[in-house]
């Protein structure tokens, strides 16, 4: 990693060599360890912004004009900056970030590039539905691929150039998937644009690319229908503000171990520790508290660290309930209600979510119980509700219990496993090892099995006791007939 360190002091950067080094990790790739102890607040290297990569660094963008490029939709979601990145890759040596671009990975353990039969084993997960190979398969298609033939100048006559393939737009939207930090333009934190930003901000690594961004490009309007990037400048769903890191992207992250930060400021950006770290520590930077299921879609692995009732896994993971499960579970229950579920359904789109998420905190959603509330509503509670345009409180009786049960139990019939086959799986690799792609899908799976487990216990429980029999009054006459005697008097105690 030298020429690429030589190459960012080159460029006006800074890199603390006593501090720090990057070492290859098994299974993990390069990670970066310090070389010394740190303080906290120590700087480890910085960042000009013009090193940074983006659609407002490139200049692809300036080439192309904004006109097609808007024309194309190419400021619309990430399909610009995927394309910046392949217009400096056919550049080779003649484009300043050469030698970053010859850093970066080229094969990776993403759901996005595995076999179907590997990714039959994550049926039921929250992961198949968020893949995106099929939505950026159409982007290449319906953005890129017209502004390549148009523009034989820039992209040569050849189609497909390799640089320019659909199988180099995956291998690039990967990198900018699992690398991408979210950076504000140097307007916002100078104070010449409409927001200022404290000079020491934090800043984050890229998320998802919003679709519903993703989803606004029509190309045969032409520009005059395009909406202006000004009302995006102040928004978190920018595409300009997604931007390629060298050297900050190096660094791994694991739950609960961050222990460096990059923030920026007016004219660069700032690798900072975060607490003190030991010589021969590694640095840690930090994704988020990120679920198994985010980080094997997004960074091709998964964490396991210790779980407060034992075992390993990974605290942050969350299981997802679509609401067509718990319409169908209130209506199997209550057959009545199938006539008027579906004009409520759509009232509930309106404002509420379609899908409920369940933690480790062994909690019901509360809007999963508003939601089952609704669906049980009477007619004349319906009309008071549509009226108020106001969610029903979301109050847990024995009908909502037993909806919720029957919910959690659909869900784990969406798993080809049981909980039971996964910790076989794990607990007999030394004697019978998996592939990496089956042993994240197992982990994946488990950790969601494992809260929907602890959630039907705690919701069985809470039935159970709901109608358990009390003591009836003739129970309660009894034991004080007993306590008093047959002639009403008190026994006496000894």
């Amino acid at each position: 990693m030298d020429h690429l360190v030589d190459w960012c002091t080159a460029h006006s950067g800074t890199f603390d060599r006593n501090s720090l080094t990057f070492a290859l990790i098994d299974g993990l790739g390069w990670g970066a360890f310090a070389l010394r102890d740190l303080q906290q607040g120590h700087t480890l290297f910085t960042l000009p912004r013009h090193l940074v990569l983006s659609t407002r660094t490139s200049s692809l963008r300036s080439l192309v004009g904004e006109t097609e490029w808007r024309k194309y939709g190419l400021h619309i979601g990430w399909a610009g900056l995927i394309l910046c990145l392949m217009w400096e890759a056919a550049q080779g040596e003649s484009s300043k970030w050469s030698p970053y671009l010859a850093s970066l990975p080229i094969a990776f353990d993403t759901p996005m590039f595995w076999s179907s039969e590997d990714l039959e084993q994550l049926k039921g997960t929250a992961v198949l539905d968020k893949i995106g190979k099929e939505q950026a398969e159409n982007d290449y298609s319906d953005k890129v691929v017209p502004l390549l033939k148009s523009r034989t100048d820039l992209f040569g006559m050849k189609h497909p150039n390799p640089h320019f393939s659909l199988e180099a737009y995956h291998i690039m939207g990967s990198r900018i998937l699992s690398r991408s930090f979210r950076v504000e333009a140097q307007s916002a934190i100078d104070g010449t644009g409409s927001n200022k930003t404290p000079a020491h901000e934090e800043v984050e690594m890229c998320l998802d690319e919003p679709s519903s961004l993703a989803s606004n490009h029509n190309p045969e309007s032409g520009s005059e229908e395009m909406e202006d990037d000004e009302e995006n400048d102040d928004d978190d769903d920018d595409p300009g503000n997604v931007a390629m890191v060298p050297i900050a992207d190096m660094l791994n992250a694991r739950y609960g171990c961050e222990n460096a930060k990059l923030f920026y400021e007016e004219h660069d950006l700032r690798m900072v520790t975060t607490r003190s770290i030991r010589q021969g520590e590694q640095i840690w930077n930090t994704y988020g508290e990120l679920p198994n299921s985010d980080l094997l879609r997004r960074y091709g692995h998964v964490d396991q660290v210790p779980l407060p009732d034992g075992g390993f896994g990974n605290p942050a993971d969350i299981v997802e309930i679509c609401a067509n499960l718990a319409m169908e579970s209130t209506v199997q229950k209550y057959p009545d209600l199938a006539g008027w579920c579906s004009e409520r359904v759509d009232w509930w789109l309106e404002g509420g979510e379609d899908v409920f998420v369940v933690d480790y905190s062994n909690e019901l959603p509360e809007e999963m119980t508003s939601f089952v509330r609704l669906l049980m509503m009477s007619a004349p509670e319906w009309e008071k509700t549509k009226r108020k345009s106001k969610l029903p409180k979301p109050k847990v009786d024995d009908a909502v219990l037993s909806v919720a049960v029957d919910v959690v139990r659909r869900r784990l019939a969406e798993y080809p496993t049981a909980i039971g086959d996964d910790e076989a799986l794990l607990g007999g690799e030394r004697e019978k090892p998996m592939s990496l792609n089956l042993r994240n899908a197992v982990v994946v799976r488990l950790g969601e099995k494992r809260i929907l487990h602890s959630l039907l216990r705690g919701l069985t429980t809470r039935l159970e006791t709901l109608h358990a029999p009390s003591l009836s009054s003739g129970e309660n006459r009894k034991r004080k007939a007993d306590e008093t005697g047959a002639g009403g008097r008190r026994a006496a105690k000894r």
